[in-house]
């Protein structure tokens, strides 16, 4: 897929019935391209789309050279192409049984071969890019417990910010104006020390609480965490043994140290119990500081790239930057995840024409069609995903989101197709049932596997994970510039004609820089850390 601009407009795939805007255009001004001219008819704000052509009622347009929606009335050329004229559309799916996923021309990845980054390696031979130890409950009546355990944690051994808003709140009422510098860490390789909190683990179904238990257990198992601190009341739908029988399946060899304490059977009071708490993993941290980072091929990277408050550019410009990274760790002998099935929706067929194996285009269809069922079953659909600011800033209908979503995951074969909590443990790229939620699918990409996530946004996002870095990467300079503080890696630039290849490999050097633990990625030092679990059930 090619694109050609001329600057004030943008063709993406020469079969494209719209083109895309770069800035705002008004009534009666021409733009031009390939020496066509097109005289604008209406206001068209950048990102936005304005019509190539005339296009009559219930006409399907095309974007990325697919299909991305109807037209619900006439639109003439040099028209805005908005809400009000288009609809969402995606084709009807056939699953092909006979068809082969078509040879894949790898990217030249000579440059990387020789290439490492600085890994954390496990017992089992699986390499992290973090090291950590974290802390979460099995219900959400422990996550005060769990916050208790962090505060005398974290920042007493140095993981905390040298001064934060507690420190400026008490600059205000006349006391110290500076923050108290944090403490020297006494167990330097030790990155972090972690926590989780939920809302899960009891009133909604067992079906919910066995799927928490599994992320869990997955993120207990994932070479980035040490060891666990684990916190349970006692009477919740997600006991103990659910667990443990939980980790016992990710990973019958586990041999991390897995501290629990089930408060309801504690002698003694809640207040000797976290004391005993700190003592156990103050001891169990003098262990995991053992740990040494040491220099690994780029094969033991495994990505998940994820796009959220995504605009008019992301498809153009940051979505197909990730592409290329996941294509070159894929030729290299890594590991890549795609996810949010929502934001697939329309460009399914190209997706099941990669995939190695028949049985995965089935269960592809059939992941897509349940997870729809079960939105039309709340009255919703796929045509209801993109969001305010999605449609504000140029994303009118969920297919024509999904068709630049799509993007971030290059072009190479897939390898497997997963459902919401299973484990991408193949090189190549998965792809990975979750819902679009910026949160909920990065939940699901780490216990996945992912020990790196590359997730680009044209509005900006501080979202982050409790225990791999989420690197951010912008598709527009403008919010690189305004939320400076939450953007890694600025692709705007290629709206101004740099090559998405030298950005690819500016974003392949920054995330080695991020792996190997010499460079931080916004979202850990602001210190945003988030988990959500995907609940299908209803509570009970």
């Amino acid at each position: 897929m090619t694109a050609a601009s001329a600057g004030k407009v943008l063709c993406i795939h020469p079969h494209d019935d719209m083109l895309v805007a770069l800035v705002d255009l008004r009534i009666g001004e021409t733009v031009e391209w390939a020496g066509q001219p097109l005289k604008i008819h209406t206001p068209v704000q950048h990102k936005h789309k304005v019509a190539r052509r005339d296009c009559a009622q219930g006409e399907i347009l095309r974007l990325y050279g697919t299909p991305v929606g109807k037209a619900t009335q006439p639109i003439a050329s040099g028209c805005a192409v908005t809400t009000d004229n288009l609809e969402h559309y995606a084709p009807p799916l056939h699953v092909d049984a006979h068809t082969q996923a078509p040879a894949w021309s790898a990217p030249d990845v000579a440059r990387w071969q020789q290439v490492t980054f600085q890994g954390v390696v496990r017992k089992d031979g699986r390499v992290g890019t973090a090291n950590h130890w974290l802390i979460f409950p099995l219900v959400f009546c422990e996550n005060r417990n769990v916050e208790q355990l962090r505060d005398a944690l974290v920042r007493p051994l140095g993981y905390g910010q040298e001064e934060d808003l507690a420190d400026f709140t008490r600059s205000l009422l006349g006391g110290a104006s500076e923050g108290t510098p944090a403490p020297r860490r006494p167990f330097p390789n030790v990155d972090g020390v972690r926590i989780i909190t939920h809302q899960g683990g009891c009133g909604g179904t067992r079906a919910d609480a066995r799927s928490l238990c599994r992320i869990l257990a997955a993120y207990a198992d994932h070479p980035n965490v040490a060891g666990v601190t684990v916190f349970s009341l006692g009477c919740q739908n997600a006991q103990v043994d659910m667990f443990k029988a939980a980790l016992a399946e990710q990973n019958p060899n586990f041999d991390k140290p897995c501290l629990i304490y089930e408060q309801q059977k504690w002698e003694g009071g809640e207040a000797a119990m976290m004391k005993a708490v700190v003592q156990d993993t103050l001891k169990q941290l003098a262990i995991a500081n053992e740990v040494v980072r040491q220099p690994v091929p780029l094969s033991h990277l495994r990505i998940g790239v994820k796009c959220g408050g995504s605009d008019g550019f992301s498809g153009i410009t940051a979505n197909p930057v990730l592409g290329l990274v996941s294509d070159r760790l894929v030729a290299l002998g890594g590991g890549s995840i795609l996810s949010e099935f929502p934001e697939l929706c329309g460009v399914e067929s190209s997706l099941m024409a990669r995939c190695v194996h028949a049985g995965d285009r089935q269960r592809f269809v059939d992941l897509m069609h349940d997870f729809e069922t079960r939105a039309h079953a709340v009255g919703t659909t796929f045509a209801d995903n993109p969001s305010p600011g999605n449609i504000r800033d140029g994303l009118i209908t969920d297919a024509m989101k999904s068709a630049g979503a799509a993007r971030k995951g290059g072009s190479s074969p897939i390898v497997a197709v997963l459902d919401y909590g299973e484990v991408a443990n193949q090189p190549g790229l998965s792809l990975l049932c979750t819902p679009g939620n910026d949160v909920e699918s990065v939940t699901a990409l780490v216990s996945a596997g992912a020990n790196v996530v590359l997730f680009t946004t044209g509005l900006g996002t501080p979202t982050g994970n409790p225990i791999a870095p989420v690197v951010k990467v912008s598709s527009n300079t403008d919010v690189a510039t305004r939320l400076s503080e939450l953007i890694d890696f600025d692709c705007g630039s290629i709206l101004q004609g740099a090559d998405p290849e030298v950005l690819a490999d500016g974003l392949m050097e920054h995330m080695i820089a991020i792996a190997s633990g010499r460079q931080e990625t916004q979202a850990d030092r602001l210190g945003q850390h988030d988990f959500i679990f995907w609940r299908r059930d209803i509570s009970l």
